[in-house]
């Protein structure tokens, strides 16, 4: 027998409704966690002149032409004469200060993590140094800088594991360095590129966002665009490389309002928004 429809029935269903409808208004109000992350990353995204991840796959149908082997050649052939010996803008001394100072650069400015680190790195620059002075003393060093806490106890676990396992030194593989406390593919990229002289290629968020928006290595994660680059940057360019894109991406390339007049691969970016 069919169940009949009565106002009745209306009034009971109408409320956990209505009180569903309230509860998603809310939650969409006080967005955190995951969901925010994702909507304020789609959000740079189209600051940085590419679409959100999730709109990315539907726009590959309109991919930018890929540079040409002589485009790429030409754009690093300028980066090389207007500033043929670029250098990170992390102070350091040794490579251990630098595995510190780009662990603790996670999620904070170069500028920041230097101010910090100067009085730092003049007690403690190496792995048995660092323990000396331990986890508390250290956050007093480092408490101007995001996650200081978490930091602190990364760079005392990862000063220990360098003792115990590597004999006190930096190790020079990527896989022994990312096996350390608080140090993912980035910080070994830079590590092995400035310590060891290796052809790596580091993608902050600057490096992302220059190979997206120029069309020079597009893709949706730091690994695909490192990768990318790594595939057209002719060897010659590629221990200073990630340099250039950096700091092209830091003071020229900006996410906001690139400056594109005083943009030295103008006219070889392939980014539809481009300013002459």
């Amino acid at each position: 027998m069919a169940c009949q429809y009565t106002p009745t029935m209306a009034k009971i269903t109408r409320k956990p409704l209505l009180k569903a409808k309230s509860v998603v208004s809310k939650r969409a109000r006080n967005l955190s966690g995951p969901l925010a992350a994702t909507q304020k990353i789609g959000k740079s995204a189209a600051k940085a002149g590419r679409p959100p991840r999730q709109a990315r796959a539907s726009g590959r149908s309109k991919a930018l032409r890929p540079w040409t082997p002589a485009e790429v050649r030409e754009a690093f052939s300028r980066f090389r004469r207007d500033n043929p010996e670029p250098r990170g803008e992390l102070e350091h001394l040794n490579p251990f200060t630098l595995l510190v100072a780009v662990v603790l650069s996670a999620q904070a400015t170069d500028a920041g993590v230097n101010k910090a680190t100067r009085a730092l790195f003049a007690v403690a620059d190496t792995p048995a140094k660092m323990l000396a002075l331990g986890e508390e003393k250290l956050r007093d060093y480092i408490k101007t800088i995001g996650l200081y806490r978490t930091k602190a106890r990364n760079v005392i676990a990862l000063s220990q594991k360098l003792i115990s396992e590597f004999g006190g030194e930096v190790p020079r593989s990527r896989a022994e360095i990312e096996s350390l406390p608080g140090a993912g593919r980035k910080t070994a990229n830079v590590v092995l590129n400035m310590a060891f002289g290796e052809h790596t290629m580091a993608v902050d968020t600057h490096v992302f966002r220059v190979g997206n928006r120029t069309g020079l290595a597009r893709g949706d994660t730091p690994l695909a665009v490192e990768l990318g680059l790594e595939r057209v940057i002719p060897p010659e360019f590629m221990l200073h490389a990630h340099h250039w894109l950096i700091l092209h991406g830091r003071y020229t390339c900006l996410a906001r309002k690139p400056r594109c007049e005083v943009c030295l691969i103008n006219d070889l970016c392939q980014w539809p928004e481009k300013t002459a």
